[in-house]
């Protein structure tokens, strides 16, 4: 149970009187004396009523035909909670007291045996969550009622399936019988009878039925069903308070990062029939195509059926086109209907109506879910028919949808089948969007080797380090079985726009044999399997992928966010490929180019092991001259992508160990070479290399010899660097293209650090440029990764022309985890709750290295912010860490005034789109 003390409870902007509202009182009290609702008002509404009252109260108001009912707040659900799940004192007759209003209103009365009342009983929170929480229909039910039902309607089969259908729900949501049991029984009086569907089953069957399933109540619960409808009604208000807290429901919420604390109302409504007889029925619709965006009334419904059976796939629903044949009067209502609503509140509304004996009824509207196409054709298309404003338009496309348009992806349909055959076999992290299909491999040189005989293959690991790059790059995707969402697979994949499943616990990897297990199941190398990084599933075989395609309304979306945002969207990008591709993307610059990522690459590791090696400073600088024209290379290849874009380049950051064969894999190798004998020079040269590792072994890495300390203590290998850039900008200089390269010293704590840095190497850069006559704008800064060059960024601006934070490491340094560590020990326990005295509470609300820590991390990034500028007024100001392409860290350094963010290439549209939001947000703020 997710405790609703564990963050601050949510404020209602509306000071109300009561716990349970009319539908059309609730509207008129939040009216008050406005002529309409603004959007804080209608915000309220739905905080305070939830997403489904408040609709069911603004249709009621605006003279759409719904069935009349009451609402409970969503603040009576977190005082069920807090009172230890008990119904709050006094509620329930606060409820039968406004349930006068709905039996007056419609002529019927709960209980009644003459003109017995039914209701309907559902959930509703402030947002959206289809299907994750308990609905019970046709309450009011007994065996006296039943009779009443009969003479009312003139319908003794409708009656008794209504009844049959109210035990079943009833007794699997209040009672916890699970429904399949009864299910079985109905398949077992089909098979009696003779008969394939529901409907064929006349009122003597249901009548035998329903007498079964109050056999099944009475055997599983040791009690009688419940025949007091007030009884019936107290237990399906405290099950759907009850199911905002079931498994799903507080899965779907961490998926979606909706607030624990916020609750749900419950709505209370009078029934309306669609298995009345042939002119009635159900069905749901969508004022547009939620999938295309196209502009058609989309959906399906029943003839003589209820809301369930269209959801239940019990029956084939038919078309919502097929209605204009069999119900046109209704049909056309319908057309005219949805219309309205989707004008009244200006989106695409999902639509869940009623036909009793020909008369439509409205029973729910709200705002329709949408794949992201749909989202932003149904944006750009509202615009253009002056609908909504383009502010409003950019603000109505989630920037995350936005990754389902830029890489491959499953069809849901078809992984629904894939389930449906057991060839889900894991779910992991969804560490990397996208979707990929490859065979098995376990080694980096094998995925590299077989890719280039045209294989594709997926790489498994059980966690990947800077050696597998090799491997990586050339595979569709990777799935590690250790490791977290900011783990190395999964930065390096999401900066490719590879596809990565990171931290499956599931699989069981084994290298040596080349084979995983996952449950009783065992995989080897070659086999097929297909991997969605959106959602961490893992399929065994093939599932069709769909291309990506960008529309022109995609393209005029990010036209109007470049119009209206402040902020500067840069890339991170390694090579000139990653370059183009940001650059295709709309980026305006490099904001980290990590030149580790190219000492990786397997033609020049060799080159980097022998510097390490070397132990004169004459041998080092030899192995260095051979990385010289490769590090030249790779910067013209990127300055020639960027066509006179700013190019941040980090110099060297890691320790040199990562660069060396780990290290108990060399004690193994030394042990077993020693162990067979080998011949003395090839010995010699594992265990000088065994020495080197074991000299540079450090303790904790993270904070030991790298960056600008390793920069400072072997000079020379910054400075070949600084040529090689240098070098690089004068040569596309010289072809007439315009270059900006900006120099990053990395891990600076102290001044000094970055004075004597910059001292050094800006004599490498003059002296370049001397010696070519040639002279090239460029800019020495520093990446603010330590606290303390937050707190001391005023001594620092004196010799940084830009600060460039970096959040990754400065998020682990500020709460001092281990990042990998943190993911795989403790932080999803301490994001899913901690058990206190018999309550889950949670430790934090978000994991701080996937959305920016505003409170700790974020007022560290203010103060240098504040500082820096002090020093130096023009300084430039970036975040070019993995939060760089974070919505909601995006917003956060749009309102610290900072000039860029710098993400993955395949985030830039991401990351365009939410500076627009953030720059909108921000002018609202100020009104």
């Amino acid at each position: 149970m997710i405790s609703t003390t564990e963050s601050a409870k949510p404020k209602i902007a509306h000071d109300l009187k009561n716990r349970v509202y009319l539908f059309a009182d609730s509207y008129k009290e939040f009216l008050g004396d406005s002529k309409s609702l603004s959007s804080s008002v209608r915000n309220s509404m739905r905080e305070a009523l939830g997403g489904k009252g408040a609709g069911l109260a603004e249709m009621t108001a605006s003279g759409v035909n719904v069935p009349p009912g009451l609402t409970i707040l969503t603040s009576v659900c977190r005082e069920y909670y807090d009172n230890d799940k008990k119904m709050p004192k006094g509620l329930f007759e606060e409820v039968v007291s406004v349930l006068k209003h709905v039996e007056q209103a419609v002529d019927r009365k709960l209980g009644d045996v003459g003109k017995p009342l039914l209701v309907s009983v559902r959930s509703g929170a402030k947002f959206s969550m289809p299907g994750m929480m308990d609905t019970i229909l046709n309450l009011g039910l007994n065996d006296a009622t039943v009779e009443g039902l009969v003479k009312m309607t003139n319908n003794e089969r409708f009656a008794w399936d209504s009844y049959r259908r109210f035990i079943q729900m009833y007794s699997n949501v209040v009672l916890d019988i699970h429904k399949d049991k009864f299910e079985d029984l109905l398949d077992d009086k089909k098979d009696e009878l003779g008969v394939k569907s529901d409907t064929d089953l006349k009122a003597a069957d249901l009548k035998e039925l329903v007498k079964e399933y109050k056999e099944l109540v009475q055997k599983n619960s040791g009690k009688p069903f419940p025949q007091d409808t007030q009884e019936q009604l107290a237990g399906a208000i405290e099950a759907v308070f009850r199911s905002w807290n079931n498994s799903r429901a507080i899965y779907y919420r961490n998926l979606n990062k909706i607030d624990h604390t916020l609750g749900t109302a419950v709505t209370v409504q009078a029934m309306v029939f669609g298995n009345l007889d042939d002119e009635s029925g159900t069905g749901v619709c969508f004022t547009r195509n939620p999938s295309t965006g196209e502009k058609l009334l989309y959906g399906e419904y029943l003839v003589n059926a209820q809301g369930e059976d269209v959801v239940a796939g019990i029956r084939t629903p038919h078309k919502i086109a097929e209605m204009k044949k069999e119900m046109s009067k209704v049909y056309d209502e319908l057309l005219a209907t949805t219309a309205k609503l989707e004008k009244h509140y200006r989106d695409m509304q999902d639509i869940e109506f009623t036909i009793e004996h020909g008369c439509l009824f409205i029973l729910q509207t709200r705002t329709g879910k949408r794949t992201a196409a749909s989202a932003v054709r149904i944006a750009v298309e509202m615009v253009n028919d002056k609908i909504i404003s383009e502010d409003e338009g950019l603000n109505r496309v989630e920037p995350i949808q936005l990754n389902q348009l830029l890489l491959p992806s499953f069809d849901q349909k078809d992984k629904d089948v894939a389930k449906k055959e057991g060839r889900l076999l894991a779910t992991g992290l969804n560490a990397s969007p996208g979707a990929a299909i490859g065979q098995i491999v376990f080694d980096p040189t094998e995925s590299e080797r077989m890719a280039a005989k045209g294989d594709k293959v997926i790489l498994f690991r059980v966690e990947t380090c800077p050696d597998d790059i090799h491997g990586i790059v050339p595979a569709q995707g990777v799935v590690t079985s250790r490791g977290g969402m900011t783990s190395h697979a999964a930065v390096v994949a999401r900066g490719m726009g590879k596809p990565c499943v990171a931290g499956c616990e599931m699989l069981k990897i084994d290298l040596a044999k080349e084979e995983m297990t996952v449950g009783k199941q065992t995989f080897r190398k070659g086999e097929i399997v297909s991997i969605d990084g959106s959602t961490g599933e893992i399929f065994k075989g093939h599932i069709p992928t769909n291309e990506p395609e960008l529309s022109e309304h995609f393209k005029t979306l990010l036209q109007w966010a470049d119009k209206k945002r402040v902020l500067g969207v840069r890339a991170n990008a390694d090579t000139p490929e990653d370059a183009k591709v940001a650059r295709d993307f709309g980026a305006q610059g490099i904001g980290l180019c990590r030149t580790e990522h190219m000492f990786m690459d397997q033609d020049r590791l060799p080159a980097v092991q022998e510097m390490i090696m070397a132990e004169t400073l004459d041998e080092r600088k030899k192995a260095l001259a051979k990385l010289l024209p490769m590090q030249k290379q790779d910067f013209i290849g990127i300055f020639r992508e960027m066509r006179g874009l700013p190019v941040t380049i980090r110099l060297l950051d890691p320790p040199l160990h990562e660069f060396l064969p780990k290290l108990e894999h060399l004690i193994e190798e030394v042990a077993t070479q020693r162990a067979k004998g080998a011949k003395p020079a090839q010995l010699r040269e594992k265990e000088t290399l065994l020495r080197k590792v074991s000299e540079l072994k450090e303790s904790n890495p993270m904070m030991g010899l790298r960056g600008c300390r390793l920069g400072l203590l072997y000079p020379e290998i910054n400075e070949m660097q600084v040529r090689a850039i240098f070098e690089a900008a004068v040569a596309i200089k010289k072809e007439g293209l315009a270059v900006e390269p900006e120099i990053m010293i990395p891990l600076v704590g102290h001044v000094n650090e970055l004075k004597f840095a910059r001292e050094m190497l800006e004599k490498v850069a003059k002296d370049v440029m001397e010696k070519e006559k040639t002279q090239v704008e460029y800019k020495f800064g520093t990446m603010i990764e330590v606290p303390r060059a937050c707190v001391t960024a005023d001594e620092i601006a004196q010799y940084a022309e830009f600060f460039s934070f970096g959040t990754n490491d400065l998020t682990q340094m500020t709460f001092g985890y281990s990042r990998d560590d943190a993911e795989g020990k403790f932080l999803q326990r301490y994001l899913e709750g901690i058990d206190v005295n018999g309550t889950k509470h949670k430790v934090l609300n978000q994991n701080p290295f996937e959305n920016l820590d505003q409170n700790g991390v974020g007022k560290l990034m203010k103060i240098a912010v504040e500082y820096g500028l002090q020093t130096r007024p023009k300084l430039k100001l970036g975040i070019c860490g993995e939060h760089g392409g974070d919505p909601s860290s995006i917003a956060f350094a749009h309102q610290l005034g900072l000039t860029y963010v710098s993400c993955s290439p395949f985030r830039v549209p991401v990351a365009r789109l939410a500076a627009a939001q953030a720059s909108i947000s921000s002018e609202e703020r100020d009104k």
